[in-house]
């Protein structure tokens, strides 16, 4: 298309130049014909979805930190998790919800993988970060190791899913919600000494 056009210009060019020296009153009074070009474009009409990102997920790496005569503590944060729906209220079924949950693996020694660390004792206290304007969205409840943290949390540390943050109904509450959490991983006092690495998982599940 470019070098038909090209073409065209170039030959309307050099006609006009030929015709410069000759007297035609007849095309100079042509009015000519208009021909009328038209569009409809359609506006774009993107339906909205339900997402979740990790912010840096590079890792978590855990640093000793509480530890005492019961056990020994080793403590981070969890990477900033954020839920966006962008959907409309018309675009999500009635009674719709949605949350994260998480579950560790076990933790397995770089050095020797029969030295292992399993996911019960690794628990976290799950913490919004985001205004929550209706109340719909709430962070998940503590959950501890294995080996008690004394706070009275559940003593079952991320071996099984365990809620993150989630929505009492979807249509509630539309925009972007930022949830975190603290880590803490308390093991025995004489846990074998090692670099441990374990996989936390997190899905967003969206049910109604």
């Amino acid at each position: 298309m470019r070098i038909n056009r090209t073409t065209q210009v170039l030959a309307a060019s050099v006609l006009g130049l030929t015709l410069a020296g000759v007297a035609t009153p007849a095309l100079a009074d042509d009015p000519g014909s208009g021909i009328d070009v038209s569009v409809n474009i359609e506006p774009t009409t993107t339906p909205g979805q339900l997402s979740m990102t990790v912010a840096d997920n590079n890792g978590v790496s855990l640093q000793e930190n509480g530890s005492d005569a019961a056990a020994r503590q080793f403590t981070g944060t969890l990477p900033t998790v954020t839920v966006t729906d962008t959907r409309t209220p018309e675009e999500i079924p009635a009674g719709e919800y949605w949350a994260v949950v998480g579950q560790a693996s076990q933790f397995v020694a770089s050095d020797d993988p029969a030295k292992t660390i399993g996911p019960e004792y690794l628990g976290w206290k799950p913490r919004l970060l985001s205004d929550s304007s209706t109340g719909a969205v709430s962070a998940g409840e503590p959950v501890s190791s294995v080996v008690s943290d004394g706070t009275g949390a559940p003593n079952v540390g991320l071996e099984g899913q365990e809620l993150l943050v989630s929505t009492a109904n979807s249509a509630d509450e539309i925009g972007t919600s930022q949830v975190n959490a603290d880590l803490a991983l308390r093991t025995s006092v004489d846990v074998a000494a090692g670099e441990y690495h374990s996989t936390l998982t997190l899905s967003l599940f969206n049910q109604s």
